[in-house]
Order: structure tokens, then C-alpha cells, then sequence
């Protein structure tokens, strides 16, 4: 994810623009909004097929990165939970972005007592350099966090490790959701061992809030030291959040990236794995914030088997190197006669991962990029890296970090095709678009960008010998739009209708480049330019998750070739895999109706036609959790496909025909 996407996509913009403009303007005075025909057009002929459409279009991207893990996927509420600032707070807790972000500055933890009662001490930390002392000395005291959102009638679970000397009792752990004493539940600890011991505790909330406060205190005189502490809504599955998961669960996308994205490149896996409250809390080093490596590599590969997802896990080839990829690799899918299936086993999965997709590297083109290098000195690091990957497992499927720009003789993508075609299966390629002021060029530039990487990779074809007698397709792992205030923590843009529209649409410039794209990774899932967006008790799909579920739940495999004199509206049609149905996707960028008047050609329909819409009223609606939805998948009534069918103004609909 290039953090300077604003400049690197401006003249990408302004291609998008003239491409469109001479799309939507023929005919046009230049003072006269676009309309459409009262009836269009529309020939379907089913037998000009194209490749099959692979189901890793509609794959997906996460990151560690903003609220896409922690306060999107992960159901973790507390923050810093490891205590890897002093506490309390020597400045402001929170600074705000220029787009607007809330972002973790120093401890969110506060005092309750005198200032000098609590040090950090080293000695026995208990992750990380150090861990909270408090010295108790008959009055109460200890710390609490707020700001923590409770839903009235919901329970929450958590633990704190806890070490206290011989004289300390009672301690308490709290719960509040208001200043009153019966707004308040406390648990109450009588003794608490020298060594660090966990207890659990469960709560239930008395009423909404978003500024809830777990405490935790002491009486007594001595010591109380607070190892880590945990707080999560009961219900969380494995730790992930249940509300996020059933979304994850209805978008049914088939592959997951992770974990990055530029953070990659900065990330020792290594720190993900084993006791996951004992692993070290790290500064991000491609974002802001801090990582507490909470969701590692166990946890990611479980999240994919609780949605049904594959894994695909991108390897560091910024600050990392080819022998702590390959160790990766066999950690994954190594046997436990290897030394990393060894400690895979140990903690905690003796049966191997099987991870079969990992991508190498991530942008290395781009000099944001942690570790960048010069072309003719990346190939040879790529080459390197994948030669001992596929020495610990030869059957994995590499996927190199591309980029194609002009296409050039200086073209990031053509140096890799030319020097390691031999070391990928598919070549990545990544690509952003900004808001457009018309919306029909707004919806046009991300179906113009997937067309021009696919021209651009098909001329490669023609201009490479080393690219002879080989088949290696554009994995497009970051794509999306990005643009606006970050309303959902950092890079958390909203979307819009206008913007489910362009997604739609690229959808369809995929189903038209099968030949030459078999891969597609949505950036990103969750809150972080996402299609999902989480409050602190809510979670729904933004506008853009809508068409990928709709997509990948209703669009046919096979497509074919479709005619029509209805610009700008986007028209696609494939067959279903058993050829029993025929799927027709439109989207319509305009504030006018129209109908469309099918011609089928050989094949006749065998009933009625099954429909979906995906509208509103305003190019700008938008979804926010725990609200009505103003954007949303709407059945429409069955209809006869030899008679026009109604395409409603701002819309993406989608037609499924059964076939004799």
C-alpha cells in the first residue's frame, strides 16, 4: 500500500478521465446531463466464451494497519493491554491526523492514587521491558482505562495477570458504565500469589456507553504488580469479533492476503507466534501506532478455516532475507520432524498450515518501501528468497511484487518478468483511485486501470522472450478506491453508492480479462479502505462490500460476449458453471432509468429471471453501523427476460436467467 498513492495515481486519473469522457460524452452537449435510451439494446452471444473467471477475483487484502486487526477483526477492547508505554501518560494519549484519525500516542492507562505510586520495572516483565508496579499502602489504589464501548445486557470476559506481595488484599477488578455506585460490578480477588497468576472474570453491562472504565485495584500494603490484561465481548469467536465474523462469513471471499501491505516489510513473524500474551509489543514500523502481535500467524490461519477462506501470507523481502522466508514456509507446512514444524507443534498445531499462496515482498518498487533497492539488485533478492522457499516446499505458488507503470524498457514489472520468470506463478500488480468530481468518470477509473495493467501485461507477452511458453497472470492484490476523512481510525475511508458502482464495474473488467487476470485482493477488509466498518459495538458492510457479496454469490463463471448501444451503462454476462443460467451484471452511473431488451441468441430462457438492485436515492448514501442500512442488496420481483427489464437510476443489477 503506497503511502503516496495521492501523487502516484494522478496521472492515472487523468487518463481515467479522458478514457471516460470519451465514453460518456458522445453526443452530449456539454450543458446537458447524460441520459439514457428509453429501451437498449443488449445481444448475448453465449457461444463466444472467454476463459472461466477464477474465484480469486473476489479474494481480499488485510493488514496490520489502522482498525483493520485490532478494533475491526480482533475482539480485543483494551489498549496497549501489554503495557508497552510507562503509565501513566507523560503527554497527550491521542493525536489526531491530518485526515483526521484517532492514533495511540502514549499509555491509555490512568492512576488511581498518588502520582508516585506506580513505576515501571523491569525486573520480571512480565512481555516486553517492563511491567506496572503499584505500591500499596493502605489506601486504594491501581489503574483504569476508559473509553471502552458496553452495550446494556452484554456480557464481557477478560483475565489479568497478576503477581502481588504477602500483605496486598483485597483486589479488585471493576467494570462501570457511569459514575453511580449501581453503575458499577466488581470482582473481587482475596489473595493473589508472588508469581504472576491469571484470573479470569466476567461482567455484564448495565446500559450503553462509549466511555465504559475497567479498573483494577488494590488494599493492603505492599506491592501489586499487572502483568497484561484482557477484555472482550463474550460472545467473540476464538478471540475474533462474532459480529465482523458473520460479514467475513456472507462476503465469502475465497483467499485472504496478509499481513501487508508496507508493514510488511518491517514485520518478524516470529513475534506472532507462541503465548500470545507473553509476545512483545512492537512500534508498527510502516504505519503509526503500536503492534501487540496479538493476531499472528495461528491466528490468521484460523480465521481463514472459520470463514472458509485460503490463506495467502505475504514474506518480508524489505529488512527480512530468503532464510527467515524459507523458515516461514516450513513452519507453515513443514513436518514435525523439521526444526519449524517442530515449534509449530509446540505451540500448538502439530498438523501443518498447507499454506499453498505467499506472495514475495510487497511494493518493492515503491521508495516508501522499508528495505527499497534498485531493480537489478531486487531481482537477484527475489530469485534468492524464492529459490529457498520452494527448497523447503517446492509445491508453493510464488507471487512477485510488480508494478507496470508505462510498461517501459525502466518498468518495475518488465525487469522481473525478464530476470525471474522462472520464480513466480503470478506477477502482482497494485492500483488506487481518488474521488472525480463527475461520476461517471469517478465509476470509470477503476474498470480503466484493470484494463490497462491487462494491456500492458498482454504487450509484455508479445515483447519478452523469457515470457515464451508461459503463463504467468496479474495477481491484482491492492485495488480499490482511496480517498476522504478517515472517519474509522487510520485509512478508515467511507464509501459511497457512487463507489459500490465503480466496484461493481471493475468486476466486469475482470470477468473481461480472464486471459491475462486471475487473481484480485480487495484492499482492505475491514474499516482500513474497507468494505466492512466497525463502530466500538457494531459492525456492517460499507457500500463497496455490497457488489463483491452479490458478485460472488449470484454471478455465473463462464463469460460471454455481450453488445449493446446503452453507454455509459456497464453490461457483463457469464454462464453459470453448469451453463444452466445466464447472469447478466449492469451498472447504470446515471440519475436516469432505462430497460434493457435482451437478445439471447441460441440459448432461451427457461422461466423467470431472478433480480437484484443495489441503489439509493443519492450518488452519496452511505451505510454506518448500527444504523439502517441506506445502501443495501434488495430483491427485486422475478420478470420475464423476453420483455424490457427495468434498470433503476444509480444502480447495480444483476439478472439471473435460467436456460433450457
Amino acid at each position: 500500500m503506497d503511502r503516496r498513492i495521492r501523487t502516484v495515481c494522478i496521472p492515472i486519473a487523468v487518463a481515467c478521465l479522458i478514457l471516460s469522457a470519451g465514453l460518456a460524452g458522445r453526443a452530449q452537449d456539454a450543458n446537458t446531463p447524460p441520459s439514457l435510451p428509453q429501451v437498449c439494446q443488449v445481444t448475448i452471444d453465449t457461444s463466444k466464451v472467454s476463459q472461466p473467471i477464477s474465484p480469486y477475483i473476489y479474494g481480499q487484502f488485510i493488514e496490520h494497519l489502522g482498525r483493520c486487526i485490532y478494533g475491526g477483526i480482533w475482539a480485543e477492547m483494551l489498549e496497549d493491554r501489554k503495557f508497552y508505554y510507562a503509565v501513566p501518560a507523560k503527554g497527550d494519549i491521542w493525536r489526531f491526523t491530518e485526515a483526521k484519525a484517532k492514533v495511540l500516542t502514549d499509555s491509555p492507562w490512568k492512576l488511581i492514587g498518588p502520582a508516585g505510586c506506580i513505576q515501571m520495572v523491569q525486573k520480571d516483565a512480565f512481555s516486553g521491558n517492563h511491567s506496572p508496579q503499584i505500591t500499596v499502602d493502605g489506601k486504594e489504589v491501581g489503574i483504569y482505562q476508559e473509553e471502552l464501548g458496553l452495550v446494556k445486557g452484554k456480557s464481557y470476559v477478560g483475565y489479568a495477570w497478576l503477581a502481588a506481595s504477602r500483605g496486598v488484599g483485597p483486589v479488585k477488578i471493576s467494570l462501570s458504565w457511569g459514575p453511580g455506585q449501581d453503575q458499577i460490578v466488581v470482582q473481587k480477588i482475596r489473595r493473589v500469589p508472588g508469581k504472576y497468576t491469571r484470573f479470569s472474570f466476567k461482567f455484564t453491562a448495565g446500559d450503553n456507553t462509549e466511555n465504559g472504565q475497567l479498573s483494577i485495584t488494590a488494599l493492603g500494603k505492599g506491592w501489586l504488580r499487572i502483568g497484561c490484561v484482557s477484555l472482550m465481548p463474550a460472545d467473540n469467536v476464538e478471540g475474533f469479533r462474532k459480529d465482523t465474523l458473520e460479514l467475513l462469513k456472507q462476503l465469502n471471499a475465497p483467499l485472504y492476503r496478509w499481513p501487508g501491505g508496507n508493514f510488511v516489510s518491517g514485520y518478524d513473524w516470529r513475534d506472532g507466534i507462541g503465548d500470545r500474551d507473553r509476545r512483545p509489543t512492537r512500534t508498527n514500523p510502516a504505519w503509526t501506532g503500536i503492534e501487540t502481535n496479538d493476531m499472528g500467524m495461528h491466528e490468521f490461519v484460523r480465521l481463514c478455516e472459520l470463514i472458509g477462506a485460503e490463506p495467502m501470507i505475504t514474506v518480508n523481502t524489505g529488512f527480512g532475507d530468503a532464510y527467515s522466508a524459507a523458515a516461514q514456509v516450513e513452519y507453515c507446512n513443514g513436518s514435525t520432524d523439521t526444526p519449524m514444524g517442530k515449534l509449530r507443534a509446540k505451540n500448538g498445531h502439530p498438523k501443518p498450515f498447507n499454506v499453498k499462496w505467499w506472495c514475495v515482498g510487497n511494493e518493492m518498487w515503491g521508495r516508501w518501501q522499508l528495505g527499497y533497492m534498485q531493480l537489478s539488485h531486487y531481482v537477484l533478492k527475489h530469485n534468492w528468497v524464492v529459490d529457498k522457499m520452494r527448497q523447503v516446499d517446492p509445491t508453493i505458488k510464488t507471487i512477485a511484487s510488480g508494478d507496470l507503470g508505462d510498461g517501459g524498457p525502466r518498468s518495475w514489472s518488465r525487469g522481473m518478468l525478464a530476470s525471474c520468470a522462472d520464480h513466480m506463478e503470478l506477477i502482482a500488480e497494485h492500483f488506487y483511485c481518488q474521488e472525480r468530481p463527475d461520476i461517471v468518470e469517478h465509476i470509470q477509473q477503476i474498470p480503466n486501470n484493470i484494463r490497462r495493467k491487462a494491456e500492458g501485461h498482454r504487450r509484455l507477452r508479445q515483447e519478452l522472450d523469457s515470457l515464451k511458453d508461459k503463463d504467468i497472470r496479474i495477481a491484482m492484490t491492492e485495488w480499490n478506491f482511496w480517498y476522504g476523512p478517515h472517519v474509522f481510525g487510520e485509512l478508515g475511508t467511507r464509501y459511497f453508492l457512487k463507489d459500490a458502482l465503480g466496484i461493481a464495474a471493475g468486476l466486469h473488467e475482470y470477468f473481461r480479462n480472464t486471459d491475462i487476470i486471475f487473481m484480485a485482493n480487495y484492499a482492505q477488509t475491514v474499516n482500513v479502505i474497507g468494505c466492512i466498518k466497525t463502530t466500538k459495538t457494531a459492525a456492517d458492510f460499507d457500500s463497496t462490500g455490497l457488489p463483491l457479496k452479490l458478485y460472488r454469490q449470484q454471478y455465473g463463471r463462464i463469460p460471454v460476449a455481450v453488445e449493446h448501444d446503452g453507454q455509459p451503462l456497464d453490461i457483463a454476462a457469464a454462464l453459470t458453471e453448469d451453463k444452466k443460467a445466464l447472469t447478466i451484471g449492469v451498472v447504470n452511473p446515471l440519475a436516469s432509468s432505462t430497460r434493457l431488451q435482451l437478445s439471447l441468441g441460441q440459448v432461451s430462457p427457461a422461466g423467470p429471471a431472478q433480480a437484484w438492485v443495489i441503489t439509493a436515492d443519492d450518488p452519496m448514501a452511505y451505510n454506518q453501523p448500527g444504523e439502517p442500512r441506506r445502501v443495501d442488496i434488495r430483491p427485486l420481483p422475478s420478470c420475464d427476460p423476453t420483455s424490457p427489464l427495468s434498470i433503476q437510476p444509480l444502480s447495480i443489477t444483476l439478472f439471473r436467467i435460467p436456460l433450457r
